[in-house]
């Protein structure tokens, strides 16, 4: 077996999820800093709905590090998570006397960052 990098960061985002990036800050902040496991249960008690797509990008982000860079479960730890905002999905909504009413749909590219202490 190779012996892991212990320095080297490892990541993985999700592009283009419809959810506002200020919705899924209040999630990421919660779990920053936190080890795996830990993150995990804070992420299955939480109520809100961006929980499940930063539960996925978080279980990618460990099976990246474990199957290319060899590490521990037990050892990662969440180093930067980021939520920035993707493109705005525009829609109009029909009103009376021939108006209209603009509704706008954010999207966010979640990015999580992992780092092995041992």
């Amino acid at each position: 077996m190779l012996t892991p990098q212990y320095n080297k960061k490892v990541k993985s985002t999700g592009r283009y999820i419809r959810i506002s990036p200020h919705k899924a800050r209040r999630v990421l902040d919660q779990i920053r800093g936190k080890k795996y496991k830990e993150a995990l249960l804070i992420l299955n008690f939480l109520p809100y709905r961006s929980t499940r797509f930063i539960q996925s990008i978080l279980q990618s982000a460990v099976a990246n590090a474990i199957h290319n860079h060899h590490f521990e479960k037990k050892n990662l730890v969440i180093l930067e998570t980021f939520a920035n905002q993707g493109p705005t999905l525009k829609r109009i909504q029909p009103r009376a006397q021939g108006k209209a009413f603009p509704i706008r749909k954010p999207t966010c590219h979640i990015s999580i960052s992992l780092i092995s202490k041992s």
